[in-house]
């Protein structure tokens, strides 16, 4: 009988140590596709990016640097996806491509500003169009960005509660990195005037 309760306690344990296992395993997978919804909605934003340029290109002739830096930012931030994909949650490549999102939505801050004076450019349908589209798809990242940042924050509470803790360790599950892109209007306090 003694013999039975003591397999039966080991069996339990290998059920435990398997299922802990497994739902690190489920954890990570579920951030890794997290973050590929985000790559989707920054890969549509990147390739929305040429074709605002070369609209603008025909009214902005004399903004030549903003339309440059507009598509290095766009280069940069496509090389910045590129590695983020290939390691996702790894804490340098989620810093260089929160680094590049952020370059990249600024130098578009400066070409949607300086389009500004342009009233034939603010009135061109395709223009319009493109602004719309990149309007909602930074939405669409915005909320990718939220589910993978919450499924990234899921895992790796999973890597450090205790006792899956034993587990993560010793199967190597290393810690994700959230992706944070920076936007400074979002963080700027609005401005009141009763005057």
């Amino acid at each position: 009988m003694g013999l039975f309760v003591f397999l039966a306690l080991i069996v339990l344990a290998v059920v435990y140590v398997v299922s802990l296992y497994n739902g690190l395993v489920t954890a990570r997978n579920s951030y890794k596709n997290a973050f590929a919804q985000i790559d989707v909605q920054l890969t549509r934003r990147h390739d929305l990016i040429p074709n605002l340029v070369e609209t603008a290109k025909a009214y902005l002739a004399h903004e030549r640097g903003t339309l440059e830096a507009v598509m290095q930012a766009r280069n940069a931030a496509v090389k910045g996806l590129a590695d983020a994909k290939a390691s996702p949650g790894d804490p340098a490549a989620m810093d260089q491509l929160a680094a590049s999102e952020t370059s990249l939505t600024q130098s578009l801050g400066r070409l949607f500003a300086v389009s500004e004076a342009y009233p034939d450019l603010k009135a061109n349908q395709t223009m319009a169009q493109l602004s719309e589209e990149l309007t909602s798809t930074e939405n669409r990242v915005a909320f990718a960005r939220q589910a993978y940042n919450d499924a990234v924050m899921t895992y790796n509470n999973r890597c450090e509660v205790f006792p899956a803790s034993f587990i993560a360790s010793s199967f190597s599950f290393t810690e994700a990195q959230p992706l944070h892109i920076e936007d400074a209007a979002v963080r700027e306090v609005p401005k009141v005037s009763f005057s």
